[in-house]
């Protein structure tokens, strides 16, 4: 039974690797699963990898816990075996974690091993470089975003209460616009307010005093 290594790494974190050692016959779910162990992330997170081309181009998906609407588009992580989307000896997938809040991957196909080392519990951890980044946190007073963004936990709590999600920008940017209308309207206001005086006087702009002509 062959053996993959696969080697993981965050797309915009080099730094942070990590090589897995798996059996071919073994699935996707495995090969979530232990990367996640290796991150200290949750696995439990709607996630899918993509067969990839050599420059990262996604192609099939292959998910685990995916949506209603994806269900009947996708095939299921747990029902896919690594050998069964292995093309070539350096196979890429692109890969995303958690849908609720992505963070994508690299996993490229680096060493097939004929056979198994028997005294080896697969998939096997076979290198670990980096820290991986912190995830956000409700709960913790800080979060991190393995992107770079960082906020407060009250920050994510008060889109939390808001039931945000990416969708509702579009209500966001509505309610932006009427606060915009309402300023423009204090300002029309106001110009109404100086043509009200205007009008006053207007009438006598161009009126010219003949009263004093009697006088001569």
């Amino acid at each position: 039974m062959a053996i993959y290594k696969f080697k993981i790494t965050f797309e915009d974190f080099d730094d942070v690797v990590r090589e897995i050692d798996i059996k071919s016959n073994q699935t996707f779910e495995d090969l979530h699963k232990a990367i996640h162990k290796s991150t200290g992330y949750n696995a439990e997170k709607p996630s899918s990898f993509y067969v990839s081309t050599d420059n990262w181009l996604k192609g099939d998906e292959i998910a685990y816990l995916p949506s209603e609407r994806k269900k009947d588009r996708v095939v299921l992580m747990e029902k896919s075996k690594l050998s069964g989307f292995i093309e070539d000896p350096h196979q890429k997938f692109y890969y995303t974690y958690n849908f609720d809040r992505p963070y994508d991957f690299h996993v490229e196909l680096i060493k097939i091993t004929l056979d198994a080392d028997p005294s080896i519990e697969y998939p096997f951890l076979a290198k670990s470089t980096g820290e991986a980044p912190k995830i956000m946190e409700q709960n913790s007073p800080t979060a991190v975003d393995p992107r770079g963004a960082t906020a407060t936990a009250s920050e994510f709590d008060f889109l939390n209460e808001m039931n945000f999600v990416p969708e509702d920008t579009d209500e966001l940017e509505a309610m932006g616009e009427m606060g915009i209308n309402e300023e423009e309207k204090d300002e029309n206001d106001e110009g109404e307010s100086d043509d009200e005086f205007g009008d006053e006087f207007s009438d006598n702009d161009n009126y010219d005093d003949d009263s004093h002509k009697d006088d001569y």
